[in-house]
């Protein structure tokens, strides 16, 4: 029997893994109810993932050099199928009521999916591995047709399960993430040779601050990692309180909720399964990301601005827009920084990018999840428009100072 192409077996391990985060996702507000409304609470627990993956991506990066893509991959799926089933296992037990136990192991579950957290990055050093620097925004949109394909089979799975049960999502998201376990130990190839791989480094480069500290002390690409850092800071901040917004504001439920994020999931394979290749191909990354960053910034503005009565039409046009501008912004911004980088090392490098996402998918929850408490529904969105227009000076002041 023939073995699939590397490219469809890393395509579906990337689909798995994002269907199974897309169903937990956008019923977290939902799934927390019955322990707390809090959107700084739920801001931290969108955000521990994050964290988690921020602090293990320097050593997952490494190791995928020193050992090959194909066995850091597994293990990064193998801790996902743990911390989903911990998270499962917590929401259907029969709490005491005030107990600290069931938040504290929400907690601990999305932390340990978190660690293993470097699907992406690792599965990045693969495109990396078998495409050339001409062909890798285009590779890299593989990235986003998955997430993108995720974010359309996952919330739509959530919508129509949530009906019988909440937390229902969760368990099958637990067998989602078993099956790619499986896939990616019977499938997956190995892309890195081994005479091309590298001896771990000392413990103080596997600090993330120290790598983090390196790729911006770079000159080449200094000023693109920190739009990186900053984009996903506000994207994926007021994204995090998007479904709190929608639950209190229009009192929205899961339905409504979920179709938001199905839309986004629609577009953002649009873009960047059909339409990436030639857009590069036309304009290049740095017109496209200026042009992704404008639309996210107005999509951005309009869901604080629709009618309460009548809020979805605005809504579901508004969250179009930010997943056009976002399918051209990742593949475009990451493809510029990963251009200007060695072509050796691939994995660490771009570990370093999955670690700046990260931190700023971590700090940015909670930031706009406080923002939401203490300062107003809207404010979330209104700080995510004004680190967007940093964002887009330091893209184009970046590459202009590159090209020069």
């Amino acid at each position: 029997m023939k073995r699939p192409s590397t490219l469809l077996c890393v395509f579906v391990t990337l689909l798995n893994d994002r269907v199974g985060e897309s169903l937990v996702f956008p019923l977290l507000p939902f799934l927390l109810a019955g322990f707390t409304s809090s959107g700084t609470t739920l801001g931290l627990l969108a955000g521990s993932y994050a964290l988690a993956q921020f602090l293990a991506t320097p050593l997952i990066g490494a190791l995928s050099d020193r050992f090959g893509r194909r066995p850091v991959i597994a293990c990064c799926v193998a801790g996902t199928v743990l911390g989903l089933g911990l998270f499962a296992i917590t929401l259907e037990i029969d709490w005491p009521i005030a107990s600290a136990w069931p938040l504290a192991l929400l907690f601990c579950g999305r932390l340990l999916d978190g660690f293993s957290g470097g699907t992406a990055a690792s599965a990045g050093a693969v495109l990396a591995d078998i495409s050339s620097p001409e062909n890798r925004a285009k590779a890299f949109g593989l990235i986003g047709v998955a997430f993108g394909l995720g974010f359309i089979l996952g919330p739509a799975l959530a919508g129509i399960l949530s009906r019988w049960s909440v937390t229902l999502p969760v368990w099958i998201a637990v067998g989602i993430a078993a099956i790619n376990l499986l896939l990616v130990l019977l499938l997956l190839p190995e892309t890195h040779p081994a005479d091309q791989r590298r001896a771990l480094p000392r413990k103080r480069a596997l600090n993330p601050f120290t790598q983090l500290l390196k790729v911006f002390k770079n000159p080449k690409v200094g000023s693109l990692c920190l739009a990186f850092f900053l984009f996903f800071l506000a994207f994926n901040g007021f994204t995090a309180v998007l479904v709190l917004f929608f639950k209190q504001v229009f009192n929205w439920g899961p339905g409504p909720a979920t179709s938001a994020f199905l839309i986004v999931g629609v577009v953002a394979t649009v873009v960047q399964g059909a339409l990436i290749g030639p857009l590069v191909s036309k304009f290049g990354e740095q017109k496209l990301t200026l042009f992704g960053l404008g639309l996210v910034l107005v999509g951005c503005l309009l869901i604080p601005a629709a009618p309460i009565g009548n809020a979805q039409p605005v809504v579901f046009s508004a969250v179009a827009i930010l997943a056009l501008g976002t399918g051209l912004v990742t593949p475009c911004l990451r493809s510029l920084v990963s251009r200007r980088l060695d072509s050796d090392g691939q994995g660490a490098a771009l570990g370093s990018l999955q670690g700046l996402q990260s931190l700023g998918s971590f700090l940015g929850p909670p930031l706009m999840g406080l923002a939401f408490e203490q300062l107003g529904y809207s404010s979330p969105f209104l700080l995510a428009a004004a680190l967007l227009l940093g964002v887009s000076f330091l893209t184009a002041n970046g590459t202009f100072k590159q090209a020069n």
